[in-house]
């Protein structure tokens, strides 16, 4: 019972900190991003997708931690490094098999791949709208630019 229980907790908790991550991301990188008038250089454009890159993997890395930091705090894992080790190759279905969890625990492995694997779907989700929006975005100005500059030969 005390493994579903931590099972469900850790679940919520993953979710949780990944709402809260999409939501600092969507306010501080991707909004002011998109409300922006003018035309941004592609420079701008590459550094907008690096920060975001990077912000995804830092929401993605806290979460590993949280199931990381489980595993050491019930002595699943004998240290810390290899907690967050056996985390990251797990969340991430890397999965060596060099590190199992006791069998007590082993039920939790599985979950936080498959929960790994929803959480990168998200990050890759929203990666994938903001970069379609973006680039929607400068298609219209691409097209409203040629549309203005050939109305008044049409004249």
């Amino acid at each position: 019972m005390a493994v579903h229980l931590a099972a469900v907790s850790l679940v919520v908790v993953t979710v949780a900190i990944h709402a809260a991550g999409f939501h600092v991301l969507l306010r501080a990188i991707v909004l002011p991003h998109a409300r922006a008038r003018s035309t941004p250089g592609s420079w701008r454009v590459i550094v907008q997708l690096i920060r975001m890159t990077c912000f995804l993997i830092l929401i993605h890395v806290v979460e590993i931690s949280a199931w990381g930091l489980f595993y050491f705090w019930q002595g699943a894992l004998p240290d810390a490094e290899t907690a967050f080790y056996f985390s990251g190759v797990t969340y991430t279905t890397v999965g060596y098999g060099d590190l199992v969890l006791p069998k007590p625990w082993r039920l939790l492995a599985p979950l936080e791949a498959l929960t790994g694997i929803l959480m990168c779907g998200l990050s890759t989700g929203l990666f994938f709208a903001v970069v379609s929006q973006w680039i929607r975005n400068w298609i219209q100005r691409q097209t409203g630019l040629e549309r203005d500059s050939a109305a008044p030969m049409n004249k």
